[in-house]
């Protein structure tokens, strides 16, 4: 499966990486989008329960380092008001 790395630049000016075992959490985090705490929290968590998801359908068990990536998330997000905006980039 082609992993995917995005890059959230918060509103604070900092930054972090986001990884996603499947494309499909492009769907919910385009590149080049702007979005709210509040939906990077929704589409973001989705995103990553999808990708693990694919992961179980392809190999049979669910990919855990996504399950760590949500809590990374939403450890970082705790720390936003969700009006607040995300600008989503391509990883490295």
């Amino acid at each position: 499966m082609p992993e995917v790395h995005l890059t959230l630049q918060w509103p604070d000016g900092l930054s972090s990486q986001l990884y996603s075992p499947s494309t499909v959490i492009l769907e919910h985090l385009p590149p080049g989008e702007q979005l709210s705490v509040g939906e990077v929290q929704t589409r973001g968590l989705e995103g990553l329960k999808q990708a693990s998801e694919r992961v179980r359908a392809r190999y049979g068990f669910a990919c855990t380092r996504t399950d760590e990536e949500a809590m990374k998330l939403q450890h970082t997000l705790a720390a936003y008001r969700a009006d607040q905006m995300v600008v989503i980039q391509s990883g490295d």
